[in-house]
């Protein structure tokens, strides 16, 4: 049974499509054709048993032939009058058939002596006579008058062929008919395969001709409403995906290497004048080697930020965020604030801070959290202040920095982009991209506004969640 499936599944889907077709239609056509030839053959068989119920013998001819039968006459030296139908007396007793002569005689049975024992009225059975013919007989009481001849019973049979050589001639038309409905049906369902799978042609030479050639400007025309439009649209949309994450991936390593590409020039030059003073023996003024190492220092932190934002952004799970937990916004952001206070030791930094849950992944948010304190001190002048708060769900950290242009706001989000007036501070320009997909995963929003006393003001707003039960000691 496996070796039949397997070439069935080997073979191509027109091909499995227009035996199935054949196959239903195939089955359809012979219930059908079954159901035609039972009702014809139960119609004439009626039909034949209503003549056979209407034929009349002659009672005087039933009594002579009887009284033939049991004197011992030779019937068949006696012939009577020619008749279309096989006349048979039958008695209670009866075992051998008293028949007309001419005719085969017809084996007696039990419902026959039934009926001549006054048990039945009638009988009627198919059998088969002395010389093989297949008989209809319907056997009945002899009446004399209004009573019943005792001991009595007629039968009258006629050959099935009535009956079987037009069930044999439908049947040959059946056959006919249903073999040619059925190859007809085979051709029909191959041509409809051909129809309807000629989209999912298109579609198979449009992903062969993509994975062939990586193309993914490739479109198939759309056309209805149906599954395979569907699915020309679904592909559309993958190869658009597709290539708008290509683009993404090609600009992220041009904008990569153009980030790595500063850090580690200075880095560079910075390491050969160290190592062209040790070659020549030429010694670099203190103050100016503490310099060079100073820059060595922040180009190599820069270096390490970098590369840290490239792999958070790089995760194969960056898509999907981590174990998600209910934390307290309130709790992350504190934690952000005493590292914020270690990077500006300088500035005056102010908290104000409700509690309110979120769900999210700790980790991630208080990063993001991180990196928007990280901004506002970074930007922020000397001996400044950076005002933080968290009302109602919305954490708000507003700084007196230089502002952002309101031509820019609409970038800041993006990989790498970065303010014309801040690309000499140090920074990869992945930080809020960062921040923006980790509030986006955790359901929440993030925006950066100008401040009304000057600088910029961000906001992070989070869906609340239920407190968690506090931990039994």
């Amino acid at each position: 049974m496996t070796g039949p499936v397997q070439r069935f599944r080997a073979l191509p889907l027109r091909s499995r499509l227009a035996m199935l077709v054949a196959t239903a239609v195939a089955f359809a056509v012979a219930a059908v054709a079954l159901a035609c030839w039972l009702t014809t053959r139960d119609r004439l068989i009626e039909q034949l048993d209503s003549g056979l119920r209407q034929v009349t013998v002659d009672r005087q001819s039933v009594e002579d032939l009887n009284a033939a039968c049991l004197q011992g006459l030779p019937l068949n030296n006696n012939p009577g009058p020619e008749i279309p139908y096989t006349i048979q007396v039958v008695t209670p007793t009866s075992t051998k058939p008293c028949t007309w002569p001419g005719k085969s005689a017809i084996p007696v049975q039990s419902a026959d002596r039934a009926v001549a024992a006054g048990e039945r009225q009638d009988a009627v059975h198919t059998t088969r006579a002395k010389d093989g013919a297949r008989m209809r007989v319907y056997t009945s009481q002899v009446h004399i008058g209004p009573l019943v001849r005792p001991g009595l019973a007629v039968s009258v049979a006629v050959p099935m062929d009535q009956v079987t050589h037009p069930l044999n001639q439908l049947a040959f038309v059946l056959l006919i008919v249903s073999g040619i409905g059925v190859i007809g049906a085979a051709a029909a369902g191959l041509w409809v395969a051909r129809t309807g799978l000629r989209p999912v042609d298109e579609l198979t030479d449009a992903v062969e001709h993509v994975a062939r050639t990586e193309d993914l400007s490739l479109r198939i025309p759309v056309e209805g409403e149906d599954e395979i439009a569907r699915l020309s649209r679904s592909f559309n949309s993958m190869t658009a995906s597709l290539a708008t994450s290509r683009d993404r991936q090609a600009q992220l390593i041009a904008d990569a290497g153009h980030e790595l590409r500063t850090p580690l020039t200075s880095l560079r030059t910075n390491v050969e004048l160290l190592a062209r003073s040790d070659e020549t023996g030429r010694p670099i003024p203190p103050d100016d080697r503490r310099a060079l190492m100073k820059s060595v220092t922040a180009q190599m932190t820069e270096l390490a930020s970098l590369i840290g934002d490239l792999q958070e952004l790089a995760r194969p799970d960056a898509a999907q965020p981590g174990p998600l937990q209910v934390v307290g916004l309130h709790d992350i952001a504190s934690a952000a604030l005493e590292r914020a206070r270690l990077r500006g030791p300088e500035l005056t930094i102010t908290a104000d801070l409700e509690p309110w849950y979120v769900r999210a992944e700790p980790a991630a948010l208080e990063r993001a959290v991180v990196n928007v304190l990280d901004n506002a001190v970074k930007f922020s002048p000397q001996h400044g202040t950076v005002a933080v708060a968290l009302r109602g769900g919305e954490l708000t950290v507003v700084d007196q920095g230089p502002g952002i242009p309101a031509e820019e706001l609409p970038y800041v989000f993006e990989r790498f982009w970065r303010s014309p007036s801040a690309r000499q501070l140090p920074g990869s320009g992945l930080g809020l991209s960062i921040v923006a997909r980790t509030v986006q995963q955790a359901g929440g929003e993030v925006a950066l506004h100008p401040s009304p006393g000057g600088g910029t003001k961000a906001s992070i707003r989070l869906p609340g969640a239920p407190q968690p039960p506090p931990e039994s000691s």
